[in-house]
């Protein structure tokens, strides 16, 4: 219920949320399984890749091994799956409400779709929620799989955390590409900007290319351009159908042509005809900022006077808040949270009709609305995770062996300009930098173990 306020949802969404992480963590667990299943999609991405992200509801899998998809094997796996997350949780998935539909898909080759229902702790009467499966084993996969942490904000999370197996960033980026020029749906634009957008892992563009070359020669398409989209017949629906297939997903829907609009960008940027331009972050303004303070990955419950998580939500969509601050109204741009040294959250922002920079103390913020007024940030944004919820090794081709990814990497000094103070989000250890980017090289822990993190934040600027 606290999540749901947060967020602006109803809590059935955000209980999807909370038995999807639990439902992955028993795949992650299920030894016949875990191995052979390698997550995707939009759930994927909101669950491992973006944690302010659209809420998602089906989990979708490429399998390695095509003798799976069956109906025996499957119902026997799920079944197991069912106990053991009924005795971590409490959430009883009912053995009778367990279904599978094994088909021929249009390249001849046998797929599933799967169904489950469940009673988790909203306790519903009538009909149960389902959560739905998409089982492919014939689709191809180009670069090697990651081992990403799942976001499960909650109490229960366990104390190792969720892990599981998933398509990396790159072939991600590359199969939502495919997927919006081979049925142009509003979640497959939405995820292809904010793929683009993402500014704390910095992707290999020809490996994107090159992958997506791989997956529409298989689907026996063309690679896309806008002027295929535009051309497309479902064009015409897409902006009729933003709303009906995103609206109950996000706390607010950002504006169509606010996505379609930047669509040309991402192609670009692929093409390698204009580059990202690194914004810097907002100035503190003079104030005394603890810097051992960051903000945390996971969402969570603030209990504040407002949803600050929505405010993150803002910030991700670069959607402007509507800011009641001691007795008076203003349009913001929610940039980054801070705290000072004497304890106090700061929300730093930019006044949307004047372009003065502020900042607002989260306690005296009396209200504030995500409105669906866009705007071109200024600054870095710093309100929204810097990279995957937790990154475990993975490398930019097929692996040729475990022991390349604990390579010992050599530290670099910068001679001129600012040096960027980066602590692994994972085990902690503090790394300087010359640019001012989050993805981290293998490295190891304080204690000389491997360590699976490749993401930091920044918690000091040197000058």
């Amino acid at each position: 219920m606290d999540f749901s306020k947060e967020f602006g949802l109803s809590p059935n969404v955000v209980e999807k949320d909370y038995v999807l992480g639990w439902i992955l963590d028993g795949i992650s667990h299920q030894p016949k399984i875990s191995a052979d299943w390698i997550f995707k999609g939009g759930t994927c991405l909101k669950k491992c890749y973006f944690e302010t992200y659209r809420f998602s509801e089906d989990l979708d899998f490429t399998l390695k091994n095509q003798e799976q998809i069956n109906n025996d094997f499957l119902m026997d796996v799920f079944r197991d799956l069912s106990d053991k997350v009924y005795e971590k949780t409490g959430t009883e998935i009912p053995k009778d409400k367990i279904s599978f539909d094994i088909y021929p898909n249009p390249r001849g080759k046998l797929s599933a779709q799967g169904k489950i229902s469940y009673k988790g702790p909203m306790q519903p009467g009538g009909n149960l929620p389902t959560i739905k499966f998409d089982l492919t084993a014939d689709e191809v996969l180009v670069l090697n799989p990651a081992i990403c942490e799942v976001s499960h904000p909650y109490s229960d999370r366990p104390e190792q955390g969720i892990h599981v197996q998933c398509y990396c960033f790159e072939e991600l980026f590359a199969e939502k590409i495919r997927a919006l020029a081979e049925r142009l749906r509003p979640r497959d634009l939405y995820d292809v900007i904010n793929l683009y957008r993402h500014e704390g892992i910095n992707p290999d563009r020809t490996l994107i290319l090159s992958t997506l070359d791989k997956k529409c020669q298989f689907k026996n398409i063309p690679i896309p351009t806008v002027e295929i989209l535009n051309a497309k017949p479902e064009r015409s629906e897409l902006v009729s159908e933003w709303s009906n297939m995103l609206a109950y997903q996000l706390p607010v829907l950002p504006p169509f042509e606010q996505f379609w609009q930047e669509l040309p960008k991402v192609f670009e940027w692929l093409h390698k005809v204009i580059e990202k331009i690194v914004a810097v972050p907002i100035s503190s303004m003079g104030m005394a900022i603890d810097t051992s303070w960051q903000m945390p990955a996971m969402a969570q419950a603030w209990h504040t006077n407002i949803p600050l998580e929505t405010i993150r939500f803002a910030a991700a969509n670069r959607l402007c808040v509507n800011l009641a601050y001691q007795g008076t109204r203003r349009l913001i741009e929610p940039y980054s949270l801070r705290r000072t040294r004497d304890g106090n959250l700061l929300l730093y922002a930019v006044k949307h009709n004047t372009r003065e920079d502020r900042s607002y103390r989260v306690d005296r913020i009396q209200n504030a609305q995500v409105t669906d007024t866009p705007f071109t940030p200024r600054y870095a944004i710093e309100l929204t995770a810097s990279g995957p919820i937790s990154a475990p090794p993975t490398t930019r081709t097929r692996l040729q062996g475990i022991s390349s990814l604990y390579s010992s990497t050599r530290s670099r000094k910068t001679k001129f300009g600012p040096t960027y103070v980066i602590e692994c989000s994972y085990c902690g250890k503090r790394f300087n930098r010359n640019t001012y980017k989050f993805q981290l090289n293998p490295h190891r822990d304080k204690s000389g173990y491997p360590c699976p993190g490749r993401i930091g934040y920044l918690v000091d600027t040197k000058y």
